[in-house]
């Protein structure tokens, strides 16, 4: 019966992930809701930030931020580029940044006193925005949506309720979320990993920053979970795909040093 269970849940969700789209890295993905949708949310979510969350009056740090934010939405898809894109400087300590399907950017303070230039500030806001572009909280909703109900329908068809097939079902979605949804996140992250690198060299940062500013991010500590039980990826992991992935970045932002087209955010 188990063996049946496992069969059923497998087929139902492998047609779910017939419906797929491509990534801007040719990776294919679950796309199920609608984008309109999610910007309405991101927009939703970014207007309680902003009602919720003091701003910083730090005009130096508006000032480079949203320096580096335009640069970054310079060389992004006509689709994104020509988009009304708000940002937003939060007087926080968290370490982070975020950017929001709706096109909105935030960047708290405190990832400011991390990161030691532009360049590594870029590395983070070009890995947030690839995130967007990546449709990625699209993706995770859908992924999440797909497995749920490819649980639900399995449970329904797999005969009357008993504490042992709540036991087998309860164990699937253990199983579901570790082999499903947790691997998809940490994807999503080195993906946006990838696009951000990109992007911040087209921009004229330089990507090699990005590498030191993980470097810096090590010494906060991680989490004691697992990789394999994680949303991201571990440091170490990220440092060495990034170094993995710098030969194109690199050498698109050294052709715009001899232009002398570098950004200048500082």
């Amino acid at each position: 019966m188990l063996r049946r269970f496992y069969l059923c849940l497998i087929a139902l969700i492998s047609i779910s992930l017939m419906a797929c789209s491509t990534s801007p890295t040719g990776r294919k993905q679950l796309i199920l809701l609608p984008d309109s949708q999610l910007d309405e949310m991101g927009v939703a979510s970014f207007q309680e930030m902003k009602a919720e969350l003091p701003q910083t009056e730090n005009e130096a740090n508006i000032k480079q931020v949203e320096c580096v934010a335009d640069r970054i939405i310079n060389v992004l898809p006509d689709k994104y580029r020509n988009q009304a894109w708000e940002v937003r400087v939060f007087e926080d300590d968290q370490v982070n940044a975020f950017a929001l399907p709706g096109y909105k950017i935030g960047v708290y303070t405190g990832l400011l006193k991390i990161a030691d230039n532009a360049s590594q500030l870029a590395a983070v806001m070009g890995h947030e925005v690839g995130h967007v572009l990546a449709r990625h909280g699209n993706e995770r909703g859908s992924t999440q949506l797909a497995t749920s109900q490819a649980l639900k329908v399995t449970y329904e068809l797999s005969g009357e309720d008993s504490k042992t097939k709540q036991a087998i079902f309860q164990g699937l979605g253990i199983g579901a979320q570790i082999g499903i949804i947790l691997p998809f996140s940490r994807t999503h992250e080195t993906e946006a990993d990838e696009i951000g690198l990109d992007l911040m060299a087209k921009a004229g940062f330089d990507p090699r920053e990005s590498v030191k500013l993980w470097q810096n991010m090590s010494k906060l500590g991680d989490s004691k979970n697992p990789e394999f039980l994680s949303t991201h990826p571990s440091n170490e992991s990220r440092i060495r795909d990034l170094n993995a992935e710098m030969t194109s970045p690199l050498a698109t932002y050294l052709k715009l040093k001899e232009q002398n087209n570098i950004a200048r955010c500082e």
